[in-house]
Protein backbone atom coordinates (compact mmCIF):
# COMPACT_ATOMS: atom_id res chain seq x y z
CA UNK A 1 0.00 0.00 0.00
CA UNK A 2 1.12 3.58 -0.87
CA UNK A 3 1.12 5.29 2.64
CA UNK A 4 2.07 8.14 0.82
CA UNK A 5 -1.32 8.07 -0.65
CA UNK A 6 -3.65 6.28 1.57
CA UNK A 7 -3.38 5.26 5.29
CA UNK A 8 -5.82 2.20 6.25
CA UNK A 9 -6.15 1.11 10.01
CA UNK A 10 -7.97 -2.14 11.08
CA UNK A 11 -10.18 -1.93 14.67
CA UNK A 12 -12.82 -4.01 15.45
CA UNK A 13 -13.58 -4.86 11.88
CA UNK A 14 -13.75 -1.12 10.99
CA UNK A 15 -11.46 0.25 8.41
CA UNK A 16 -10.40 3.79 8.78
CA UNK A 17 -9.00 4.40 5.48
CA UNK A 18 -7.80 8.37 4.68
CA UNK A 19 -6.47 9.78 2.23
CA UNK A 20 -2.94 10.92 2.93
CA UNK A 21 -2.08 13.87 0.73
CA UNK A 22 -3.13 16.57 3.22
CA UNK A 23 -0.46 19.05 1.74
CA UNK A 24 -2.03 19.11 -1.32
CA UNK A 25 -5.74 19.38 -0.31
CA UNK A 26 -5.90 15.12 -1.18
CA UNK A 27 -5.55 16.21 -4.70
CA UNK A 28 -5.83 12.92 -6.91
CA UNK A 29 -2.66 12.04 -8.91
CA UNK A 30 -1.89 8.60 -10.36
CA UNK A 31 -0.46 7.54 -7.24
CA UNK A 32 -3.45 8.29 -5.53
CA UNK A 33 -5.78 6.72 -8.00
CA UNK A 34 -3.97 3.84 -8.10
CA UNK A 35 -3.67 3.68 -4.09
CA UNK A 36 -7.76 4.15 -4.14
CA UNK A 37 -7.89 1.00 -5.99
CA UNK A 38 -5.71 -0.90 -4.18
CA UNK A 39 -7.36 -0.31 -1.16
CA UNK A 40 -10.76 -1.29 -2.18
CA UNK A 41 -9.50 -4.54 -3.27
CA UNK A 42 -7.85 -5.54 -0.65
CA UNK A 43 -10.65 -4.84 2.16
CA UNK A 44 -12.97 -6.62 -0.30
CA UNK A 45 -11.11 -9.87 0.86
CA UNK A 46 -10.50 -8.68 4.84
CA UNK A 47 -12.61 -11.92 6.29
CA UNK A 48 -13.15 -9.56 8.91
CA UNK A 49 -14.39 -6.54 7.57
CA UNK A 50 -17.90 -4.88 8.88
CA UNK A 51 -18.07 -1.57 8.18
CA UNK A 52 -15.53 1.13 6.29
CA UNK A 53 -14.78 4.88 7.10
CA UNK A 54 -13.38 7.01 4.40
CA UNK A 55 -11.82 10.13 5.23
CA UNK A 56 -9.13 12.58 3.89
CA UNK A 57 -6.33 13.98 6.33
CA UNK A 58 -5.20 17.60 6.46
CA UNK A 59 -7.32 20.71 5.63
CA UNK A 60 -9.76 18.49 3.30
CA UNK A 61 -11.53 16.02 1.86
CA UNK A 62 -10.18 15.72 -1.61
CA UNK A 63 -9.62 19.22 -3.70
CA UNK A 64 -10.39 17.16 -7.26
CA UNK A 65 -7.97 15.90 -10.06
CA UNK A 66 -3.87 17.45 -9.62
CA UNK A 67 -3.73 20.72 -10.91
CA UNK A 68 -0.92 19.31 -13.21
CA UNK A 69 -3.54 17.91 -15.17
CA UNK A 70 -5.19 20.88 -15.94
CA UNK A 71 -2.07 22.46 -16.76
CA UNK A 72 -1.54 19.97 -19.28
CA UNK A 73 -4.69 20.64 -21.10
CA UNK A 74 -3.97 23.54 -21.19
CA UNK A 75 -1.51 23.31 -23.04
CA UNK A 76 -2.74 21.53 -25.79
CA UNK A 77 -1.32 18.14 -24.46
CA UNK A 78 -3.90 15.71 -25.38
CA UNK A 79 -4.96 12.93 -23.56
CA UNK A 80 -1.62 12.76 -21.27
CA UNK A 81 -3.82 14.02 -17.88
CA UNK A 82 -6.86 10.83 -18.95
CA UNK A 83 -3.91 8.77 -18.89
CA UNK A 84 -1.48 9.58 -16.17
CA UNK A 85 -0.14 6.50 -14.75
CA UNK A 86 -3.02 4.62 -16.96
CA UNK A 87 -5.86 5.41 -14.98
CA UNK A 88 -7.67 6.05 -18.26
CA UNK A 89 -7.29 2.52 -18.92
CA UNK A 90 -9.52 -0.79 -18.59
CA UNK A 91 -8.95 -3.97 -16.93
CA UNK A 92 -9.63 -7.22 -18.34
CA UNK A 93 -13.17 -8.18 -16.67
CA UNK A 94 -13.96 -4.94 -15.40
CA UNK A 95 -16.84 -2.37 -16.67
CA UNK A 96 -14.54 0.56 -14.93
CA UNK A 97 -11.92 2.34 -15.78
CA UNK A 98 -9.22 2.59 -13.23
CA UNK A 99 -10.31 6.33 -12.61
CA UNK A 100 -13.58 5.71 -12.10
CA UNK A 101 -12.85 1.93 -10.26
CA UNK A 102 -11.13 4.42 -7.55
CA UNK A 103 -14.84 6.03 -6.95
CA UNK A 104 -16.67 2.67 -8.02
CA UNK A 105 -14.78 0.06 -5.97
CA UNK A 106 -16.01 1.52 -2.89
CA UNK A 107 -19.39 1.42 -4.71
CA UNK A 108 -18.60 -2.35 -4.87
CA UNK A 109 -17.28 -3.12 -1.19
CA UNK A 110 -20.19 -5.50 0.48
CA UNK A 111 -20.13 -3.57 3.74
CA UNK A 112 -21.51 -0.28 4.10
CA UNK A 113 -18.85 2.91 3.42
CA UNK A 114 -19.57 5.79 5.24
CA UNK A 115 -17.61 9.17 3.82
CA UNK A 116 -16.78 11.64 6.81
CA UNK A 117 -16.47 14.65 3.94
CA UNK A 118 -14.30 18.37 5.28
CA UNK A 119 -13.08 21.29 3.51
CA UNK A 120 -13.54 20.78 -0.09
CA UNK A 121 -15.02 18.12 -1.91
CA UNK A 122 -14.48 19.33 -5.57
CA UNK A 123 -14.77 17.45 -9.21
CA UNK A 124 -12.61 14.13 -8.76
CA UNK A 125 -13.40 14.42 -4.80
CA UNK A 126 -17.22 14.54 -5.08
CA UNK A 127 -17.46 11.72 -7.23
CA UNK A 128 -15.57 9.99 -4.45
CA UNK A 129 -17.87 11.06 -1.63
CA UNK A 130 -21.29 10.48 -3.73
CA UNK A 131 -19.23 6.65 -4.22
CA UNK A 132 -19.75 6.08 -0.47
CA UNK A 133 -22.87 4.48 0.97
CA UNK A 134 -23.71 7.32 3.76
CA UNK A 135 -21.77 10.90 3.52
CA UNK A 136 -21.18 12.71 6.79
CA UNK A 137 -20.63 16.49 5.91
CA UNK A 138 -19.22 19.29 7.74
CA UNK A 139 -21.31 22.38 7.46
CA UNK A 140 -18.68 24.68 5.92
CA UNK A 141 -17.90 22.06 3.62
CA UNK A 142 -17.64 23.29 0.03
CA UNK A 143 -18.81 20.49 -3.00
CA UNK A 144 -18.92 21.33 -6.25
CA UNK A 145 -19.01 18.84 -9.86
CA UNK A 146 -16.39 20.98 -11.00
CA UNK A 147 -15.64 19.48 -14.49
CA UNK A 148 -17.70 22.31 -16.56
CA UNK A 149 -15.07 24.86 -15.31
CA UNK A 150 -12.44 23.13 -17.32
CA UNK A 151 -14.67 21.85 -20.16
CA UNK A 152 -15.46 18.58 -19.10
CA UNK A 153 -18.16 16.18 -18.01
CA UNK A 154 -17.91 13.86 -15.00
CA UNK A 155 -16.57 10.79 -16.27
CA UNK A 156 -15.81 8.66 -12.26
CA UNK A 157 -19.26 7.49 -12.09
CA UNK A 158 -21.31 10.35 -10.85
CA UNK A 159 -23.64 10.61 -14.16
CA UNK A 160 -24.95 7.15 -12.74
CA UNK A 161 -25.06 7.75 -9.24
CA UNK A 162 -25.58 11.02 -8.54
CA UNK A 163 -29.46 11.26 -10.43
CA UNK A 164 -30.57 8.81 -7.85
CA UNK A 165 -29.25 11.07 -5.28
CA UNK A 166 -30.83 14.14 -5.43
CA UNK A 167 -32.77 13.55 -8.94
CA UNK A 168 -31.98 13.94 -12.06
CA UNK A 169 -32.91 17.42 -12.77
CA UNK A 170 -30.77 18.61 -9.81
CA UNK A 171 -28.09 16.47 -11.04
CA UNK A 172 -28.12 18.20 -14.31
CA UNK A 173 -27.97 21.55 -12.88
CA UNK A 174 -24.90 20.52 -10.70
CA UNK A 175 -23.54 18.93 -13.54
CA UNK A 176 -24.02 21.95 -15.59
CA UNK A 177 -22.86 25.11 -13.45
CA UNK A 178 -20.33 23.50 -11.77
CA UNK A 179 -21.74 25.81 -8.27
CA UNK A 180 -20.88 25.31 -4.90
CA UNK A 181 -23.09 23.37 -2.39
CA UNK A 182 -22.69 23.85 1.66
CA UNK A 183 -23.41 21.46 4.09
CA UNK A 184 -26.51 22.49 4.74
CA UNK A 185 -28.27 22.45 0.93
CA UNK A 186 -25.94 19.03 0.27
CA UNK A 187 -28.16 17.13 3.17
CA UNK A 188 -31.68 18.74 2.28
CA UNK A 189 -31.17 17.88 -1.37
CA UNK A 190 -29.78 14.48 -0.40
CA UNK A 191 -26.05 14.82 -1.44
CA UNK A 192 -25.22 14.11 1.84
CA UNK A 193 -26.75 12.21 4.63
CA UNK A 194 -26.25 14.13 7.84
CA UNK A 195 -24.24 17.64 9.35
CA UNK A 196 -21.59 16.83 11.58
CA UNK A 197 -19.57 19.26 12.88
CA UNK A 198 -16.93 16.13 13.35
CA UNK A 199 -17.59 14.14 10.58
CA UNK A 200 -15.03 11.58 11.14
CA UNK A 201 -15.92 10.53 14.54
CA UNK A 202 -19.62 10.37 13.79
CA UNK A 203 -18.61 8.33 11.16
CA UNK A 204 -16.96 5.97 12.76
CA UNK A 205 -19.24 6.12 15.29
CA UNK A 206 -21.40 4.99 13.40
CA UNK A 207 -19.26 2.23 11.60
CA UNK A 208 -18.75 0.83 14.89
CA UNK A 209 -22.79 0.59 15.86
CA UNK A 210 -22.85 -1.35 11.97
CA UNK A 211 -19.93 -3.45 12.97
CA UNK A 212 -21.97 -4.38 16.03
CA UNK A 213 -24.81 -6.26 14.05
CA UNK A 214 -24.87 -9.29 11.80
CA UNK A 215 -22.29 -8.98 9.19
CA UNK A 216 -24.19 -11.39 7.04
CA UNK A 217 -27.66 -9.29 6.91
CA UNK A 218 -25.82 -5.98 6.59
CA UNK A 219 -24.66 -7.40 3.74
CA UNK A 220 -27.32 -8.24 2.35
CA UNK A 221 -28.96 -5.36 3.41
CA UNK A 222 -26.96 -3.35 1.17
CA UNK A 223 -27.09 -6.11 -2.13
CA UNK A 224 -30.78 -5.75 -1.88
CA UNK A 225 -30.63 -1.49 -1.67
CA UNK A 226 -28.26 -1.30 -4.42
CA UNK A 227 -29.95 -3.68 -6.80
CA UNK A 228 -33.34 -1.67 -6.46
CA UNK A 229 -32.46 1.02 -9.25
CA UNK A 230 -31.46 -1.38 -11.99
CA UNK A 231 -33.92 -4.07 -11.42
CA UNK A 232 -38.02 -4.95 -12.29
CA UNK A 233 -39.72 -5.10 -9.09
CA UNK A 234 -40.60 -9.16 -9.47
CA UNK A 235 -36.66 -9.33 -9.26
CA UNK A 236 -36.26 -7.32 -6.26
CA UNK A 237 -39.22 -9.25 -4.26
CA UNK A 238 -37.08 -12.49 -5.54
CA UNK A 239 -34.37 -11.31 -4.36
CA UNK A 240 -35.46 -10.09 -0.95
CA UNK A 241 -37.17 -13.78 -0.29
CA UNK A 242 -34.12 -15.30 -1.30
CA UNK A 243 -31.65 -13.20 0.73
CA UNK A 244 -33.93 -13.46 4.35
CA UNK A 245 -34.49 -17.53 3.44
CA UNK A 246 -30.50 -17.54 3.41
CA UNK A 247 -30.54 -15.61 6.73
CA UNK A 248 -33.16 -16.98 8.81
CA UNK A 249 -31.78 -20.24 10.56
CA UNK A 250 -27.98 -19.26 9.87
CA UNK A 251 -25.76 -19.06 13.05
CA UNK A 252 -25.76 -15.00 12.83
CA UNK A 253 -29.53 -15.06 12.56
CA UNK A 254 -29.83 -17.07 15.83
CA UNK A 255 -27.02 -15.55 17.76
CA UNK A 256 -28.82 -11.95 17.08
CA UNK A 257 -31.96 -13.37 18.41
CA UNK A 258 -30.46 -15.36 21.89
CA UNK A 259 -28.57 -12.12 22.09
CA UNK A 260 -31.62 -10.34 22.77
CA UNK A 261 -33.67 -12.41 24.92
CA UNK A 262 -30.40 -13.42 26.81
CA UNK A 263 -28.88 -9.26 27.53
CA UNK A 264 -26.36 -9.81 26.18
CA UNK A 265 -24.12 -8.25 22.97
CA UNK A 266 -23.79 -10.70 20.41
CA UNK A 267 -20.74 -12.81 19.13
CA UNK A 268 -20.81 -12.92 15.65
CA UNK A 269 -19.07 -14.98 13.50
CA UNK A 270 -17.16 -13.16 10.59
CA UNK A 271 -18.11 -13.69 6.58
CA UNK A 272 -16.38 -16.14 4.30
CA UNK A 273 -16.68 -16.07 0.92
Amino acid sequence: MDTERITIYLDGGVADVRLNRGDKMNAMDGRMFAALNEASESLASEPGLRAVVLSGNGPSWCAGLDFSNFQAMGSGERGKASQENTIGAIDEGRITHRAQQAVWGWHELPVPVIGAVHGVAFGAGIQLAIGCDIRYVHPDVRMSVLEIRWGLSPDMTCTQILPGLVGADMAKELIWTGREVSGEEAVRIGLATKMADDPHAEAMELAHTIAGKSPHAIRAGKRLVEGYATQDYATGFRNEREEIGALIGSPNQVEAVKAFFEKRPPEFVDVED
